[in-house]
């Protein structure tokens, strides 16, 4: 297995903890109730369930822990000996180991007493038969405790690890304390590794990642390495050792040249003999740091005289950097992904795979066509554009002018307004008004288009287009427009009156009394129909004045039915109109008096019982009974009927 998550690993319990939540579980999952009519073999069952329940749940969280924590033969040998230097693995093993076997101690003792529980004779047997059991697993696990105790820890420790991949592309920083392996680190990835002016900052492994030519490249900070024999290291060295052991990668010693770690050269060189066999079979790098403080040219020649062991072996360059100034990170960055990529390609090359795919491959070399050499040409603009690219100084930033003058710097953006005049270039302008950003009203061709309008302008007034001509006016147009003029204010003013009137509201003169203003007369009537050629001399008796009402009876003048009818013939006549009027709801139906008030007192009782019975309003109310009323239909709970808890 090459890599191991183990931050996935659960929570592991406190011996206390786990004995609590395997019997509440118990509690929950399991029939809690026997009742007294209960067969002796619903008993055995009902605490032998119980018995297996516990076990099974046991088992199961102890098969998890064992599951979950990694096997030391099967992971990587990178973990297996960096979990060697921080836990023991010795102690590791045995933890787990005990807890295996406490798993089969719990399955033994289920075993032995479901046996038992299948001959017990009574409530009181079985009860105690089920007692025994859970409180024999509660033993066995309570003597786990410090084993739970300390998985616990390393997991807690194993969750804090770095996911290193062992098998992808690698550095690895390594040298004394302090020479700048994470201020390098910090550099060329995003890692933020604490970096401070003494020994030991790093205690543990750090890992960034960076990109070079498309790839991801794992770049792996160490903590520090004192030079003294391995079984006199301590756990933060031997992690850099483990690191340097087992991981195929390339190999960055740092040096500290201007030996501020509080290291010596002939120190350093000393280590890196002593460390030198891990290094076999890995391409390696020795780096000079601190280039800003004392570079290799400075270096008195007594101390050049140490390092001429680097410079002897034509396969470990040594190259010079500073962390503080750049000079060189990059150099250094791209030297060790080269000489790891070209290692891992040789690498593979030996393998027996390459073989198979060399064979698919042809590699075509072109033959000269006639004997002429034909060289990459560049064209002569291009290389002039080379020239004054090389030629020109390079812009100085802001960030470099504000190192000159430090305190004194102000931010000046305005100076490099170009397109602005430049005693324009000051002025202060708002960026807000109201609300709104001024600069996305601004039109840049504004006044390219201010100047393209006003040519427009003076081309229409030079051909007289804004010209009036002067119309003269003959007489009869003279007064069409006066008439015009007065139909118009006639309108204004009749508008004003009408809105006038609408908002006084003057009261209707009835018709009545507008017919004496009008004089609407008898004999002026039939003085206009004679006139006209009517023949009046009949209505001498006629009553123009007052309207006749009819009676309801066929139609027969009021006043004349009064006057030609007798009283007994009136009293008929009002008999008769009160039997058409509609009689009311109760009357209508029933013609008995006595079945009448029969049935009302009937109606009365119905009404009474729905309103004192059935809590109705009345007997328009609906009444819908329940269906199926639950205390009739719902009994009492039978064993194993209590999941829904």
């Amino acid at each position: 297995m090459s890599l191991y998550n183990f931050k996935k690993i659960a929570v592991v319990p406190t011996a206390k903890d786990f004995i609590d939540i395997i019997l509440s579980k118990t509690q929950r999952k399991t029939p809690t109730v026997v009742h007294k009519q209960y067969k002796i073999t619903r008993i055995r069952n009902f605490y032998t369930r119980k018995v297996k329940f516990s076990q099974q749940s046991f088992h199961d969280r102890l098969t998890q822990i064992l599951t979950e924590f990694p096997k030391l033969d099967e992971v990587h040998p990178f973990y297996a000996d960096l979990m060697n230097v921080l836990y023991d693995k010795d102690h590791y093993k045995l933890a787990l180991g005990q807890l295996n076997t406490a798993r089969h101690l719990i399955d033994n003792v289920a075993k032995d007493y479901v046996r038992l529980l299948k001959y017990g004779d009574s409530l009181y047997r079985c009860k105690q038969l089920k007692r025994a059991a859970l409180g024999r697993m509660a033993t066995i696990m309570k003597r786990q405790g410090s084993n739970l105790a300390y998985l616990e820890q390393v997991r807690q420790h194993l969750a804090r690890l770095p996911s290193i991949d062992p098998y992808t592309r690698t550095i690895i920083i390594c040298g004394f304390p302090n020479v700048g392996k994470s201020s390098f680190i910090n550099k060329i990835t995003r890692a933020d590794v604490e970096v401070q002016p003494y020994a030991f900052t790093t205690k543990s492994l750090y890992v960034g990642h960076t990109d070079f030519k498309y790839l991801r490249w794992q770049v792996i900070d160490t903590p520090g390495i004192l030079d003294h024999p391995l079984e006199d290291r301590n756990v933060i060295e031997m992690q850099a050792i483990t690191a340097l052991a087992h991981l195929r990668s390339c190999i960055l010693y740092f040096m500290d040249l201007s030996e501020q770690c509080g290291h010596n050269l002939e120190e350093q060189v000393k280590l890196f003999e002593s460390i030198k066999p891990l290094f076999s079979n890995k391409p390696l790098i020795v780096v000079a740091n601190k280039t800003d403080i004392v570079t290799l040219n400075e270096l008195p020649k007594e101390k050049r005289e140490i390092l001429k062991v680097f410079e002897d072996d034509p396969d470990l360059p040594v190259i010079e950097m500073s962390t503080v100034s750049d000079h060189g990170v990059m150099e250094v960055k791209t030297e060790a992904c080269e000489k790891l990529l070209s290692f891992r390609v040789d690498q593979k090359m030996r393998t027996k795979k390459v073989d198979g795919i060399l064979n698919r491959l042809h590699v075509a070399l072109p033959k000269p066509r006639d004997n002429k050499e034909r060289p990459p040409v560049i064209p002569p603009n291009i290389l002039a554009k080379k020239q004054k690219l090389a030629e020109k100084q390079k812009r100085k930033l802001e960030r470099d002018i504000e190192v000159e003058m430090g305190d004194d710097y102000v931010l000046d953006l305005k100076k490099s307004y170009a397109d602005i005049p430049e005693e324009e270039r000051w002025d202060v302008i708002p960026e807000f008004w109201e609300g709104h950003n001024i600069a996305d009203y601004i039109d840049p061709e504004i006044f390219a288009k201010l100047e393209e309008l006003e040519k427009e302008e003076e081309i229409r007034e030079s051909t007289g287009m804004y010209v009036v001509p002067k119309i003269e006016l003959d007489q009869t147009m003279k007064e069409i427009r006066e008439l015009a003029l007065q139909i118009r204010h006639k309108k204004v003013i009749l508008k004003d009156e009408a809105r006038v009137n609408k908002q006084n509201k003057k009261p209707v003169m009835p018709r009545t009394a507008g017919a004496k203003v009008k004089d609407r007369l008898v004999s002026k009537l039939r003085k206009d129909m004679e006139n006209l050629g009517v023949d009046m001399s009949n209505t001498k008796s006629a009553h123009f004045t007052k309207t006749k009402q009819t009676s309801r009876v066929m139609g027969t003048p009021a006043k004349k039915f009064r006057m030609d009818v007798s009283k007994e013939t009136q009293e008929k006549m009002r008999n008769k109109l009160r039997a058409i009027v509609k009689p009311s709801r109760n009357d209508m139906g029933v013609k008995d008096v006595v079945m009448k008030k029969k049935l009302a007192r009937i109606a009365h009782r119905a009404i009474a019982k729905k309103v004192t019975k059935y809590g109705l309003k009345g007997e328009a109310d609906r009444f819908i009974g329940t269906k199926m009323p639950k205390h009739l239909y719902s009994g009492k709970r039978g064993s194993g009927k209590t999941d829904r808890r």
